[in-house]
């Protein structure tokens, strides 16, 4: 144990000097993508983004109701096409500068700009016009009456207009600001060692109202990718938090000084059908491919429990989440539509029609673990279809996954989503080419109608119907942690929801 702590050890912090007390070490399986909260997609980069950096407009409280944060009130107009915020006046940039609504304005200007090509520009849409009149009041003007408070403005941290308001949109992403970030968060950015570890410190003059400096010193994010090391670095104590698989779960939970908290996350799974493929254009032949998944027996024995059979593209936990039928495992029924379809088995039981067979390559992410692929080959086997199994590193899943030119059959995957449900357009709306459309190429003008008139319960409700995208399960996110670690809570709102006030001590 001693070689193997030593081990852990180098591999997280190298030669750097012993880190002061009070230094929480959280896992992270690969390096934050960008911390410039304009361009990143990466799920934890954006929480170090919103709650230990930088500050957003406004913040989610635990049962996900809008609140205060960087604008400590706001005020909709009669027509609720302008909503006005007051800035807050005590929050200070860590180089000493005032953070002021013309930061907020630099910031969703910015993200409204083509060529900065922020992922959420989308949502912005139909802001038609950002002003500051003063340094306290931040104004929004929208293209027609708004239900409520936009959920971007959660999710996107402001920045420092005085150190990027002379940077041209299009070079924010090679700008020296992401290398060393000045922030107005609870946590100052200290040193960022790529592929290795970022490092934030308290920040000793954030507000009193906003909850005051932070109770423990240092975060430092450690890029671990390997499970195993994960797991050696929590069993030796080098960890505070990481995320673990789950079926390393029991491990953890037999170790003194260490639990396991498992969360609901907006991560959705499933196997996304090309659309382009002649086979795959036909919702009845989709649909007796998901009736052929074992996908209780996928939750159990790969999640080891720590998730939920999928209907629809939404979790249940989602509080814009409507009620949609779950396709149940019916083999017999699988084998009758496909029957129906004239797909039928030959001597050696697999489907053929005329001179086709039913087969096709399912790419995912490469891995020595394929266990769910191997679960969802055995299942369509079953019902006499070949599937091949296709492993590329994560680059190349992504170039081959999101290429306008959509060169695989089926890819297996997660994707990330939102409070919003912003996410539902990037995924199906079919006159969204390129950058914006993710992974399947679909066509359903009713979908496209929905979309429209901002009806997500009915995108919801004829996505699972048309099963463009066989949806396998709802993630639920396991981490083991440090009993000296407290105040951990871990929700749909993220891991770092509540980092400023976790705090080390004894294990209980």
């Amino acid at each position: 144990m001693r070689a193997l702590r030593f081990v852990v050890l180098t591999s997280l912090l190298g030669c750097a000097p012993a880190p002061p007390a009070g230094t929480v070490f959280y896992a992270s399986g690969a390096d934050l993508q960008s911390i410039n909260p304009l361009l990143t997609i990466h799920p934890l980069a954006k929480q170090v983004q919103r709650h230990v950096l930088f500050l957003t407009l406004v913040r989610y409280d635990s049962l996900l109701r809008p609140e205060p944060y960087l604008a400590e009130r706001w005020m909709w107009s009669p027509d609720r096409r302008t909503l006005t915020l007051e800035v807050r006046g005590d929050v200070r940039w860590h180089d000493g500068a005032p953070t002021t609504a013309r930061d907020a304005a630099f910031t969703l200007r910015a993200a409204r700009s083509p060529r900065t090509g922020y992922p959420r520009a989308a949502d912005l849409s139909c802001l038609t016009g950002v002003q500051a009149p003063d340094a306290r009041t931040l104004r929004l003007d929208f293209c027609r009456p708004q239900a409520g408070l936009p959920d971007v403005l959660t999710d996107l941290a402001i920045l420092p207009e005085h150190i990027l308001g002379a940077v041209a949109a299009e070079s924010l992403r090679v700008a020296a600001f992401n290398e060393r970030p000045v922030g107005n968060g609870p946590f100052r950015f200290v040193a960022h060692q790529p592929g290795r570890r970022w490092v934030f410190e308290a920040n000793p003059a954030f507000p009193p109202a906003l909850g005051g400096p932070p109770a423990v010193r240092r975060l430092v994010i450690v890029v671990v990718e390997e499970p195993s090391t994960k797991l050696a670095g929590l069993t030796s104590g080098e960890l505070h938090v990481a995320g673990i698989l789950p079926m390393h779960a029991s491990v953890v939970r037999r170790v003194p000084g260490l639990t396991v908290v498992d969360y609901p996350v907006l991560m959705s799974y499933g196997i996304f059908w090309n659309a382009r493929r002649p086979v795959f254009q036909e919702p009845r032949l989709r649909r007796a491919l998901t009736l052929a998944l074992d996908r209780r027996q996928m939750v159990a024995a790969y999640l080891y429990g720590f998730g939920e059979v999928a209907g629809g593209p939404v979790p249940a936990s989602h509080p814009k989440a409507v009620p949609v039928p779950v396709v149940p495992f019916d083999r017999a029924a699988a084998r009758a539509v496909l029957d129906s379809l004239g797909w039928r088995p030959d001597a050696d039981g697999l489907r053929r029609r005329g001179n086709g067979e039913l087969a096709f390559t399912l790419t995912t992410v490469g891995s020595a673990d394929n266990v769910l692929e191997q679960m969802i080959q055995a299942d369509l086997a079953a019902v006499g279809v070949r599937v091949r199994i296709r492993q590329l590193e994560l680059g190349a899943f992504l170039a081959n996954a999101q290429s306008p030119s959509r060169e695989y059959d089926a890819l297996v995957t997660g994707i990330p989503g939102d409070l919003s449900l912003g996410y539902l357009g990037a995924l199906f709306d079919s006159r969204r080419r390129g950058e914006a459309q993710q992974y399947t190429q679909y066509a359903n003008p009713a979908v496209d109608g929905a979309l429209d008139a901002g009806d997500l319960a009915a995108v919801q409700r004829l996505v699972t119907a048309d099963a463009p995208v066989t949806w396998l399960y709802h993630a639920r996110g396991v981490q083991g942690i440090s009993r000296r670690l407290h105040g951990v809570r871990m929700d749909l709102r993220g891991e770092l929801a509540t980092v400023q006030h976790w705090r080390l001590g004894s294990a209980p």
